[in-house]
């Protein structure tokens, strides 16, 4: 049950507090050690495809394994301290795990440049938050940019934490977000990432694919109580829930294209190449900025129904095994 109080309090200091910029992030600690495994192990590494795909999966197995022992060891010795010291850390970590308040921050950076009418700003501040190449990005294109990032990062960024906090507690968490973490870092297909990245990658899409599905679908619900276009994110999520490269992405975006009435994908440039997107949703309307904050808000209904059905299965599966 103190899991469970530390998971509550977490997210409501996540919705208070988001990410101060002066308190240091365990997160960046893990891309720390990405970008130190990376540099070290290529320079070990001999020439070839073969070596780069050992050395990547190499990378992930060290990451995950610290991502996991650290926090578990941390809150081991806190247990034999006391329970309430646990509790107090365990509370702490899911607070710098959740990114609901900061994914909403950094979007409506892009929804002010916007609403001042100042492009070139929302490309800067698009840039922040997606992979993307945005220099010449129009303000359609920057809003369609901004929505899809906040449908996807409902997923990877704040549910599928959630999902596995509740199943193993922060270690486990902190274990998700290191693949992550990878995947955001080195998951690319380019010619750097191509074969170093590729276990990263291919491990974030089995991570997800749960946790994505589960997102998607109370996102629907979440758009029901938002009084959004409940039946339209059923018919999109079902017909265009693949229609991306991930296995994953499409199904939280297909949802929101859904609710808003709103097309989105397409193709984009990446790191200076075209990269082929299919569309999701139906063009009904133009996106616009206001649309920003309406995922937004779908964000954080669906982060509140996850906490309280997550919950609800955690007390009922506490009651049985009693």
């Amino acid at each position: 049950m103190m899991t469970l109080g530390a998971i509550v309090a977490g997210f409501i200091l996540d919705l208070i507090f988001g990410d101060p910029h002066w308190l240091p992030h365990p997160i960046c600690l893990i891309g720390n050690l990405i970008g130190f495994l990376e540099k070290n192990l290529r320079r070990l590494l001999a020439p070839g495809k073969t070596a780069l795909l050992l050395g990547g999966a190499l990378m992930v197995v060290i990451v995950i394994s610290l991502s996991f022992a650290v926090p578990y060891a941390v809150l081991m010795l806190a247990e034999q301290v006391n329970p309430w010291l646990r509790f107090a850390l365990e509370t702490i970590m899911f607070y710098q795990i959740f990114a609901t308040k900061c994914l909403r921050d950094e979007s409506m950076k892009v929804y002010t440049a916007l609403h001042n009418n100042d492009l070139e700003d929302a490309r800067v501040k698009l840039s922040w938050i997606v992979g993307r190449d945005t220099k010449e990005l129009t303000t359609e294109e920057v809003t369609k940019g901004a929505v899809e990032t906040v449908a996807e990062n409902t997923a990877d960024g704040i549910i599928a934490p959630m999902f596995y906090m509740f199943i193993g507690g922060a270690p486990l968490a902190f274990l998700y977000k290191g693949i992550n973490t990878m995947d955001s870092m080195v998951g690319y297909k380019n010619d750097k990432f191509l074969y170093f990245g590729r276990c990263a990658a291919k491990l974030d899409d089995v991570a997800n694919f749960i946790p994505a599905r589960i997102t998607g679908i109370l996102m629907i619900l979440a758009s029901y109580f938002l009084n959004m276009n409940a039946a339209g994110a059923w018919k999109i999520f079902w017909r265009d829930r693949y229609n991306h490269l991930s296995p994953n992405s499409a199904m939280t975006e297909s949802v929101t294209a859904g609710a808003l009435n709103i097309q989105l994908g397409g193709d984009h440039y990446y790191f200076g190449k075209l990269v082929h997107k299919d569309t999701i949703g139906d063009n009904i309307r133009p996106v616009e900025a206001e649309d920003i904050v309406a995922v937004n808000n779908l964000l954080y209904m669906t982060a509140v129904i996850s906490l309280l059905l997550f919950s609800l299965v955690y007390l009922v599966n506490s009651l049985i095994l009693k």
